[in-house]
């Protein structure tokens, strides 16, 4: 069984799509549109929208309260190719308050010279802002886009102390 649930923040709805303990999704976009990206062999028959998940309900309240590292304990899982993988492990491994740039992130990936395939899987992570792509910004050190608009990823930086 597949439990949905929202969490009202200060940029807007968060919805969150957990299977047991592990997040598939989570995003500031409607439960329907996350449930849509999920891989086939995430996807249950039965989807329970709840109040609330234990542990990870907690760990994401208390990240907007001001626990910046509380997000770090959530477990996730998303399909994607090896690389996107790599990737999505070193944006878990970025502290709040720090950011990276695309080719930073692509180097400490494995692949120095894959800046773009680096800046595809920021924008195919499905698991926002807890695998944390909000901390990718411009080599130029310009914020850069956002999948949920530039202000909440200005928001979530400042939250975290980046800006």
């Amino acid at each position: 069984m597949l439990q949905t649930t929202s969490f009202a923040t200060p940029v807007g709805e968060l919805n969150l799509v957990a299977k047991e303990d592990i997040v598939l999704a989570a995003g500031f976009n409607s439960i329907k549109s996350l449930i849509d990206r999920i891989s086939a062999e995430d996807i249950e028959k039965e989807i329970k929208h709840v109040s609330k998940i234990p542990v990870i309900s907690d760990l994401i309240n208390d990240y907007f309260a001001g626990d910046l590292n509380a997000i770090n304990a959530i477990k996730v899982r998303q399909a994607g190719a090896k690389f996107s993988q790599e990737v999505w492990k070193v944006m878990r491994k970025i502290p709040a308050g720090k950011v990276l740039s695309y080719a930073q992130l692509a180097k400490r990936a494995g692949s120095a010279d894959a800046i773009r395939a680096a800046g595809t899987a920021c924008g195919n992570n499905l698991i926002a802002p807890i695998v944390p792509c909000h901390r990718i910004i411009k080599s130029s050190g310009a914020i850069g886009n956002y999948e949920y608009g530039v202000k909440v990823k200005e928001w979530l930086l400042s939250h975290e102390g980046a800006l």
